[in-house]
């Protein structure tokens, strides 16, 4: 692989993307353009960049990799600026969670023999480049959506990339990729938006609702944080899949208003029943209904023993464990490990005792 690697665009996961390859590959020379000169500024005091490019220029001929990491309508709008510097070995990629569109838009311009699409199942509420850490892509999925035209040998040096940075490659269709996300990802978010924004229209006159909003309430609409700018790309490029999905989600949101207006006992206890079991078999979740849920996230390098030295300090201070484990998907979540308590005195003393210990510990 060429030694020389370009980013279009610094924020969180480009950044933690540039920061990974340097630590694995700190020999690497990194160009970068972010319409931000205080991230670009940033990122050369900390000598994670070498070049700092005001513009999409010359800097960036003769990249092994070229990573798009900007909001998925701008990624669009800079292929044409990036065509002109690609040659026939370069891996042209990007990283947003909308696929189809960029497909399109490389196909039309008639590049498709150099990308590969990107989406690293990872991320925070948290944005921007000052957020960003290296680790963010440890055990978290990245799928890969290659072009009918790219080699197969292109597609496997990305994918030995990307193990190499520990993160754990998936490969997609586009169109497959987008309806995935459009229901895990994007279908929540507005979801989780939406019940925020009722609860605001509809809260008392001395804001009852928000004052007693806490717990399961909180979790459940955590997501409703994230960037605004982020969502509202997602939303526009994912378009027909989330009205789709929307036109599917409210029919369902029918079936059971109609149940409990007929005053269904059993179709309301299998609605619920059917719900809490699909839920307990997905991976790395607490099971059980929604309720105030006492965990901590933590940073750890991805080494034999990581978890299990973690474990001891807490047994070794008498605090129980409900569970533990790495989170895979964290586009909605800080950390990579995630340690559930029985109570609330459980986890704070094991926030306190994990951060003496020097480890980065997020709770919520």
């Amino acid at each position: 692989m060429k030694k020389k690697i370009g980013f279009i665009g610094l924020g969180l996961i480009g950044g933690s993307l540039a920061k990974a390859i340097r630590q694995y590959y700190p020999d690497y020379q990194i160009v970068a353009f972010d319409k931000n000169k205080e991230t670009l500024a940033l990122a050369t005091q900390e000598s994670l960049i070498d070049v700092a490019a005001t513009t999409i220029d010359e800097n960036f001929r003769n990249c092994g990799y070229i990573f798009l990491c900007a909001p998925v309508s701008y990624n669009n709008a800079y292929l044409p600026q990036v065509k002109p510097f690609l040659d026939k070995d370069t891996i042209l990629t990007d990283v947003g969670s909308v696929k189809t569109g960029i497909h399109k838009e490389v196909h039309r311009l008639g590049m498709d023999a150099n990308f590969i699409g990107g989406h690293p199942m990872a991320g925070s509420e948290k944005s921007g480049y000052p957020n960003s850490k290296a680790m963010l892509l440890e055990n978290a999925y990245f799928v890969l959506t290659p072009t009918k035209e790219v080699s197969r040998e292109k597609v496997d040096a990305y994918t030995t990339l990307i193990e190499s940075l520990k993160a754990l490659p998936i490969e997609l269709d586009c169109e497959t990729h987008d309806y995935v996300t459009g229901t895990i990802s994007h279908l929540p978010h507005i979801i989780a938006s939406s019940l925020v924004n009722y609860v605001k229209q509809v809260d008392t006159k001395d804001e009852l609702m928000k004052l007693l909003a806490a717990g399961g309430f909180k979790d459940i609409t955590r997501i409703a944080s994230s960037s605004p700018t982020m969502w509202q790309h997602i939303c526009l490029k994912n378009k027909d899949n989330i009205l789709n999905i929307l036109d599917a989600y409210m029919d369902e949101l029918k079936q059971i208003a109609s149940i409990i207006e007929d005053e269904d006992e059993q179709g309301i206890y299998q609605w619920f029943d059917s719900s809490r079991n699909y839920r307990n078999s997905i991976p790395n979740r607490s099971s059980g209904p929604i309720k105030k849920v006492f965990a901590v996230y933590c940073d750890i390098i991805d080494e034999a023993g990581g978890i299990a030295t973690i474990a001891t300090i807490l047994a070794s201070n008498n605090i129980s464990i409900k569970n533990i484990g790495i989170i895979h998907n964290r586009e909605f979540e800080e950390g990579v490990l995630r340690i559930e308590f029985y109570d609330e005195d459980s986890s704070s003393r094991a926030a306190a005792l994990l951060q003496k210990h020097r480890y980065v510990v997020y709770v919520r």
